[in-house]
């Protein structure tokens, strides 16, 4: 890892949010291709995606997911019900966030795939009772989405149609199968 990066890392723990925003999109930009460094953060996040401050499990959450590219161990295969838990944060928008990135570790491998796509289905199935249950819905429909373009899997398609079809209003119903209109 170079210093450039060392460096970001270290302001991820910044009291100026400034600085930590900044420090992540940093890091966010550096982690849109495969790096060799992956593993001397890991663990680091992976506690992080506990941790106290909810932006920091945010930011957690975010940069796992684009690491998961990098992960030859596949340890991403034992943390992702941590990452998956992340989606069920008391605070909607550190949850939404890590929802919203959660497609990028179903594309790095079929066993990754897999685990996303029961952990989507799952969420889907039981966020119906949570307060933003149908954003939770839309942002679910969203990353099978963004799998399936990359992927090109029908199963992912075949999923995401079967969840569409559980939903009882017909608005959300609509609103959600647009996202897979064109396919």
């Amino acid at each position: 890892m170079n210093d450039t990066t060392k460096t970001a890392f270290d302001q991820l723990t910044s009291s100026d949010k400034e600085i930590q925003t900044q420090a992540f999109f940093s890091i966010m930009a550096e982690t849109e291709q495969p790096v060799d460094w992956a593993y001397e953060v890991w663990d680091g996040l992976v506690a992080d995606l506990h941790h106290k401050d909810n932006r920091r499990r945010a930011i957690a959450s975010q940069i796992l997911c684009n690491l998961a590219k990098s992960d030859p161990e596949n340890r991403m295969l034992s943390d992702f019900p941590a990452l998956l838990h992340v989606t069920r944060d008391e605070r909607f928008v550190t949850a939404r966030h890590c929802l919203q990135a959660i497609w990028k570790v179903g594309v790095v491998g079929q066993p990754q795939q897999q685990l996303v796509m029961d952990g989507l289905a799952g969420r889907y199935a039981e966020c119906i009772t949570e307060k933003n249950g149908t954003l939770i819905r839309y942002d679910i429909v969203d990353d099978l989405r963004k799998m399936y373009d990359v992927l090109e899997d029908e199963t992912i398609k075949t999923l995401a149609l079967k969840l569409i079809e559980t939903e009882d209003d017909l608005k959300y119903r609509k609103k959600y199968a647009g996202l897979w209109r064109g396919v």
